[in-house]
């Protein structure tokens, strides 16, 4: 008894630090992302979807390449879509709430699209055999590069106005920007590792099933660098890149993490869990509407559409628990 409430202090302490880190790591990875911008005259923006999205994604992609490779195909799913679902209703809502978000028109014609597009493609893959194919994974893995390159063309062809900005007298360093961002990246990730490891153990203590522990501690845990990274943005006015991460994210966990998943070995779901998955894909291409539908009404993501999209999310995971412990 002693030694287990010995663990579970151990798991609180760990979880507390792994906060900690995650939050210092996320302010030296967006200052270090920011000032990476300014030196080469990139839209934070497009750093948001490229740099931010993928170094806040890393521990999905741990996550869900580790269970791709040990057979716990539904695990790599249920990660991307549970991370997927924190991050359009939590980590936008959250950022909403602090500060209302300007809504850029490149992410209205060509981001945000992409990011339906993709959840999309990958319902069809289910819905057409219940699994993602190697090849599949490859359309996937291959979307995502073309994604990337026709972010890059297109916002230098069509460069928008961005919002004036106070000049910084502070000089470039090229390896103090690249410790920032390197270490930011590495601490963000090992923040998110702590968390979800411990709360794993906790979870379990309190007789959390396996599913409902995968899905909502695991989802919420490695989704905890975009919140933290998004939350600090935010406050630091950087919209473009709070918004920016938020989509990109998205983008990278069904196009980039479930890609290089299903072409390391192919994600099959269980005929009993394969209606609950495309359900689950249904909710969120619909979440992916109503927040589209907020961002093209007035051009920004306002405090009220925040606390619905909290909302929702709420009311999702009480659904979830209940099904799970009824």
């Amino acid at each position: 008894m002693v030694g287990s409430m010995m663990i579970l202090l151990v798991k609180v302490a760990l979880l507390i630090v792994g906060f900690v880190v995650l939050i210092y790591g996320a302010d030296f990875f967006v200052d270090g992302a920011s000032k990476l911008a300014k030196r080469f005259n990139i839209p934070s923006f497009i750093i948001g979807l490229t740099i931010c999205a993928l170094g806040t994604s890393a521990p999905e992609l741990a996550v869900s390449v580790t269970a791709s490779i040990s057979g716990a195909n539904s695990l790599a799913i249920g990660n991307v879509l549970g991370s997927n679902f924190f991050n359009l209703m939590v980590v936008l809502g959250v950022c909403a709430v602090i500060n209302p978000i300007p809504v850029t028109k490149n992410l209205l014609r060509r981001d945000y699209p992409v990011s339906v597009a993709a959840i999309t493609l990958l319902s069809v893959f289910l819905m057409s055999d219940s699994d993602v194919s190697r090849v599949e994974a490859g359309i996937l893995f291959c979307f995502l590069i073309g994604y990337i390159v026709w972010t890059i063309v297109d916002t230098k062809k069509h460069p928008e106005t961005a919002e004036p900005e106070a000049e910084e007298n502070e000089e470039f360093v090229p390896w103090k920007c690249a410790l920032y961002i390197i270490g930011g990246c590495a601490a963000i990730v090992l923040g998110g590792d702590l968390v979800v490891e411990s709360a794993k153990v906790l979870g379990g203590a309190m007789g959390m099933s396996e599913k409902l522990i995968g899905f909502t501690i695991c989802a919420i845990g490695t989704s905890l660098p975009e919140l933290v990274t998004s939350y600090t943005a935010s406050k630091k006015n950087q919209n473009d890149m709070a918004m920016g991460n938020v989509i990109g994210s998205n983008i990278f966990n069904i196009l980039c993490i479930l890609g290089l998943s299903g072409l390391i070995s192919p994600i099959a779901i269980g005929d009993a869990n394969i209606n609950a998955t495309l359900i689950d894909c249904g909710i969120n291409v619909g979440v992916c509407i109503l927040a589209y539908i907020f961002c093209i009404t007035g051009k920004r993501v306002d405090r009220w559409e925040g606390f619905v999209l909290i909302g929702i999310y709420l009311a999702y995971m009480a659904y979830n628990i209940v099904k799970d412990m009824f």
